[in-house]
């Protein structure tokens, strides 16, 4: 990022949309029930301005803290994520006073050092992880049941699409997954790419449809002990669940939750807010399999209408395969921003660990999401005679079987997020 106006504006957007995210809601509703999956979103926005605070003010500016308690209150990696609901924190307004002073003294930072590398990637840095906690405030509100975000706005009637049927063939070959050293923005997980073998595999065009999905549901996938994994039966007989956990079913039809009211299921909306097991499950079903992490990357890099090789090629390469640090550069994907000259270990705070991905530009906010970015968002599924069924990296099974069912207090009305549906794809 060379451009210090046009991050200027990235932090104000940020913070807008920050403050808009939870501009309507009740000090109670800002505190909220204590819940293992979710913060107080009092205390997570004072943490978003701490956090930009820490390293654009002080770490970049070395300027002195703006308060001298921020740290006990909102430091994540310091301050137990059930202890947030009793801290003492500052009222609202003061709290958003607080965020306010700091996107200002940013903004100013970056006028009177517009030269400063180093500032750059910092602010950039904070820029990003405020992203991530605007997704927070959103399911927050999602899992919780309030209204839909006045930010959130609504799709148009005219996406309304069809089914988008067949695969995609992938051919295969050598693809670096993770960050090359001359990428130029950085996290600490994505270091460093390295050359994975990518068998051909063919890979479902669109994401796995709501109505897709019923059909699953309405063919008792559910109850099915042989469409499941062991440690999934496992958990679905412990959640008891029976349908996606937004879902309803009434004499109309299947209904989801969005927000606080019901919806009838579009067809054609992508299925999301399943977990592994259940994917799993629906795949084993439609004879189909879960891609591995490399299939997917290499996949979601494919430009519309190109070939997997210039994916591969044209894309991260590798070279030195054989070599015990072989060389990876970036090619098309690239990140804004620049390494600082000194080398700081960047490293997102415990409860940011879940993030999402970095591409050539900042974000998409929500409210801006187009379709087509949908389907790089969103998982598929692959053909099982493309392949084993295992995946190429990371554990062999599944994640810890952990749902929001078992984690809401008496199973609330349920509900999914608001994704815009597919318009028909060429």
């Amino acid at each position: 990022m060379s451009d210090p106006t046009q991050l200027a504006q990235w932090v104000r957007d940020a913070r807008e949309r920050s403050l808009g995210l939870v501009a309507d809601l009740s000090p109670e509703q800002l505190k909220g029930p204590r819940l293992a999956i979710v913060n107080p979103l009092h205390w997570e926005i004072g943490h978003v301005a701490w956090f930009q605070e820490l390293w654009a003010l002080r770490q970049g500016r070395g300027e002195r803290p703006l308060r001298e308690d921020g740290d006990s209150l909102w430091d994540s990696g310091a301050v137990p994520h059930d202890t947030r609901w009793d801290l003492r924190l500052p009222s609202i307004e003061e709290t958003k006073a607080y965020m306010r002073e700091v996107r200002d003294r940013v903004v100013d930072g970056l006028a009177v050092d517009p030269k400063n590398r180093d500032l750059h990637y910092l602010v950039l840095y904070s820029v990003f992880h405020e992203d991530m906690h605007d997704e927070a405030f959103t399911y927050t509100r999602q899992t919780l049941g309030y209204p839909s975000p006045p930010t959130a706005g609504s799709a148009p009637s005219h996406l309304a699409a069809g089914p988008l049927a067949g695969d995609a063939e992938v051919p295969g070959g050598t693809f670096a997954l993770g960050a090359a050293p001359d990428e130029t923005f950085v996290f600490d997980n994505e270091k460093w790419a390295h050359p994975v073998g990518v068998a051909p595999f063919a890979i479902a065009r669109a994401p796995v449809t709501q109505e897709q999905f019923a059909a699953f549901v309405d063919g008792a996938g559910y109850a099915r002990r042989e469409l499941w994994s062991e440690a999934g039966w496992e958990w679905r007989i412990r959640v008891e669940a029976e349908h996606p956990v937004y879902w309803r079913h009434d004499a109309s039809g299947w209904q989801r939750r969005d927000f606080d009211r019901w919806v009838p299921l579009e067809p054609h909306r992508p299925i999301i807010h399943v977990s592994w097991h259940e994917a799993e499950a629906y795949c084993a079903w439609a004879g189909r399999r879960l891609p591995t992490e490399a299939e997917w990357e290499a996949a979601a890099s494919l430009a519309p209408g190109a070939g997997a090789q210039a994916a591969l090629s044209v894309g991260r390469r590798c070279t030195d395969v054989g070599a015990r640090e072989p060389r990876c550069t970036g090619g098309r994907l690239r990140r804004r921003g620049r390494a600082p000259r000194r080398r700081q270990r960047l490293r997102l705070p415990a409860d940011d660990r879940q993030r999402v991905g970095v591409g050539g530009r900042r974000l998409p906010a929500l409210s801006r999401l187009r379709p087509r970015h949908v389907p790089r968002l969103l998982s598929a599924v692959v053909r099982h005679a493309q392949g084993p069924p295992g995946r190429l990296l990371g554990d062999a099974g599944p994640p810890a079987p952990q749902h929001v069912a078992e984690l809401l207090p008496s199973r609330p009305p349920r509900r999914v997020g608001r994704v815009q549906d597919l318009p028909a794809l060429t």
